[in-house]
């Protein structure tokens, strides 16, 4: 059974890169270039070195198959947000989590996440070491175990391995389930594997698609304690989902997705997921983190997803 996130404190070290030898991830290093920063320890040290705005998007355009998926969207995101994405489906959501993820092109525009030009290639594959995508697509390899497949990502984001026993223990995953195949998985036990992977990553910025998708009470009870923890940590999460009731109760701020265009909601209200015309609120304003001083709003919910981790040693 998943251990419920209030019961047992988290070790800071899996949200803020303390305690261990990742130096990519506390920011001393950038895709192998030589470290010209001193060590940051804890919260603190990481959250210094995190670029504000962590997101930052103008005008921005991802062509996908020609398509504009995302058609001219602005939205500013803030270090600490937890930013719910909502909207109609094929409203441009996991085309805008894959585009902060550095998997989507940026076709035109301008934007930058955690301080990487997303026009640039290497800025790009920079960003895929620092930014976590749990996506409809899994990035899990089926002929891995449970084991194999988590301990592969930690040692390709260059992670001490010893992190994750205890990351499995707390997700469900340990005993014999680690010794099973993912291929021999349900779905739920998917989701959790790549839950883990995710966590033994200590991602900057977590890009949640649908992530209660798959999981028992207990597991979104879970999932929605992994979030307020590692925001706690110094980490800045975005999130989309058409479960609203659960997602506004974790969200700071909601921004209504439609026609790959962003607006801010300043309140959270009805919005019917099946209608394909949907028009935004008269009152939305454009996505850019100005509606107040905290940059609060609400937040909405969650759908169903297979789950991924953003490869990080992927190319182009």
């Amino acid at each position: 059974m998943i251990q419920p996130p209030g019961q047992i404190p988290w070790p800071s070290h899996w949200f803020a890169g303390q305690n261990c030898d990742d130096a990519l991830y506390r920011g001393d290093v950038s895709d192998g270039e030589e470290s010209t920063a001193g060590p940051a320890s804890g919260a603190e040290g990481a959250e210094a070195l995190i670029a504000d705005p962590v997101v930052e998007l103008d005008d921005a355009v991802s062509l996908i198959d020609r398509f504009p998926a995302v058609a001219g969207l602005d939205l500013t995101v803030h270090k600490g947000d937890i930013v719910l994405l909502r909207g109609p489906n094929g409203a441009g959501k996991s085309t805008l989590l894959r585009l902060c993820a550095g998997l989507a092109p940026l076709s035109a525009g301008q934007g930058s996440v955690l301080g990487h030009d997303l026009a640039s290639r290497v800025g790009r594959r920079s960003l895929r070491r620092q930014a976590g995508l749990l996506a409809h697509q899994t990035f899990l390899y089926d002929e891995l175990t449970v084991e194999e497949n988590v301990l592969f990502w930690a040692r390709a984001n260059r992670i001490d391995t010893a992190s994750v026993e205890p990351v499995l223990d707390r997700l469900a995953l340990s005993n014999r389930l680690k010794r099973v195949k993912v291929s021999n998985l349900s779905a739920g036990q998917r989701r959790r594997t790549s839950l883990a992977v995710l966590v033994v990553r200590r991602p900057r910025l977590w890009l949640l698609d649908e992530p209660h998708a798959g999981l028992d009470v207990n597991g979104r009870d879970f999932v929605d304690g992994l979030v307020k923890h590692a925001v706690a940590f110094g980490a800045t999460v975005m999130l989309a989902s058409h479960d609203f009731d659960r997602a506004a109760e974790i969200a700071t701020r909601t921004v209504v997705i439609d026609g790959g265009q962003a607006y801010d909601q300043a309140q959270p209200q009805a919005l019917r997921e099946d209608e394909p015309n949907f028009q935004p609120p008269a009152e939305a304003t454009a996505a850019n983190g100005s509606t107040e001083a905290n940059g609060s709003t609400e937040a909405n919910g969650n759908t169903e997803v297979d789950s991924g981790v953003a490869p990080a040693a992927e190319s182009g």
